[in-house]
């Protein structure tokens, strides 16, 4: 596949037949069906030669190289003498070889663990397969956990025997010291799971799951922040339906503001779990829980535009795909968030509050029970386990609370 970005014979055939020929044959077929373009592609192969000719000079293999090799060869393209490459732009350098290398070691490029040369400690996947199993939690959930734990890791090791009270009091009074209460939340969150883990395999007492302090968060505290109806109309038609990208935007938009889907939702969308036939949408939502939702005209025909003008040319089974190369499923839910904002400040809408994707699942539920839906029909569409989460959803519904709302009692002037 060399052939499709090189057209001397001579440089094809040095490719092929120097130091890691097959792997850079199969580097090049793998940005080919990426759908990298020829320039791009040419770089990162360049890239990729330069590590070679670095570690063949050091008697380093391709499959030995990890986070400490790779600190050097950064440091070696800072003094490069090599004479052959260029060194000029060192960021684009560093992520053709890391895409080598993920390429070379086997790494899926979809995962996360695509991101990291270096292999993660071993209660950290003990945790993830114990999750999994127990639990029914997704990759997206487990990456989530990850930043606390592998930080409470680093901070006593990876000994369970060295974890007590006191140290794991210490390390979240320090870790949360400034962050908000949501992200203490999180992070309290993440280290009871992971101690409720290494007690079910006999790592640490069962008593050290009451060490973790709790975060005061009262239930139904808040308001719910919700856009306007006209508002959220004015954001899915800021999308340009001419352009590829705008075509997979609309669609994205109509399905959080018409079915109340999740960011992750979307991310997880395959084309499987379109019922064309009988109009169902399959929706894999949190901890597995399926739920099948009704497709509409309106957000059926804005997925079939981009199915069919906008989405490129790719073997994943994603619905929606990255506009860039490499074309593949979007990393995460934060990608749907980026897109979310991006078009309310494309749209000059004024953001109630925070959050971007989620703030259309709540107009929808405001939506619905300003026009006579009940509680019951709000918590389905939106799947919620309890109806008890929906109940924060009654305190938007002003036109139901002036009914029971008691007058003011008149007080004489004294």
């Amino acid at each position: 596949m060399l052939s499709e970005y090189f057209k001397s014979p001579l440089r094809i055939h040095t490719l092929r037949h120097g130091p890691c020929g097959s792997w850079l044959e199969g580097f090049g077929s793998h940005l080919f069906q990426s759908g990298y373009s020829k320039i791009t592609a040419r770089q990162h192969i360049r890239s990729a030669e330069h590590l070679i000719c670095w570690a063949s000079h050091r008697h380093v293999s391709m499959l030995d190289i990890d986070g400490s090799a790779l600190q050097r060869f950064r440091q070696h393209l800072s003094r490069c003498r090599c004479g052959r490459f260029s060194c000029f732009n060192r960021r684009e350098i560093l992520a053709g070889v890391q895409l080598f290398l993920r390429h070379v070691q086997g790494i899926d490029l979809g995962s996360s663990s695509a991101r990291r040369i270096v292999a993660e400690p071993e209660l950290w996947n003990g945790f993830c397969e114990w999750m999994t199993a127990q639990r029914g939690t997704t990759n997206q959930g487990l990456c989530n956990y990850r930043r606390p734990i592998l930080k409470l890791l680093r901070y006593v090791g990876e000994d369970p025997s060295q974890l007590d009270a006191f140290r794991l009091r210490q390390f979240v009074v320090d870790e949360c010291r400034g962050l908000s209460r949501a992200a203490v939340k999180h992070c309290t969150t993440a280290l009871r799971m992971f101690v409720r883990f290494l007690a079910s395999k006999d790592f640490c007492r069962v008593d050290l799951l009451g060490a973790v302090p709790t975060v005061a968060c009262w239930r139904l505290a808040s308001l719910p922040r919700y856009l306007a109806e006209e508002d959220v109309e004015r954001l899915i038609d800021s999308c340009n339906r001419s352009a590829a990208i705008g075509k997979r935007d609309r669609a994205i938009l109509l399905l959080l503001a018409r079915l109340g889907l999740r960011a992750g939702d979307i991310v997880h969308l395959r084309l499987q779990d379109i019922d064309w036939q009988n109009g169902w949408i399959h929706v894999s939502g949190k901890n597995c829980r399926e739920a099948r939702l009704p497709l509409s005209k309106e957000v059926g025909r804005a997925i079939v535009s981009y199915l069919q003008d906008g989405r490129p040319k790719t073997t994943s089974d994603a619905v929606f795909v990255r506009s860039r190369a490499p074309f593949r499923a979007l990393a995460s839910h934060c990608a749907v968030s980026v897109l979310v904002d991006s078009a309310i400040r494309r749209a000059g809408i004024i953001r109630p509050g925070r959050g971007a994707a989620h703030l259309l699942r709540h107009s929808l539920a405001s939506s619905m029970l300003r026009h006579g839906a009940s509680l019951q029909d709000i918590s389905t569409l939106l799947r919620h386990g309890s109806i008890e989460t929906t109940q924060i959803y009654a305190k938007v519904d002003v036109t139901a609370l002036k009914q029971i709302a008691q007058p003011w009692p008149e007080v004489p002037l004294c």
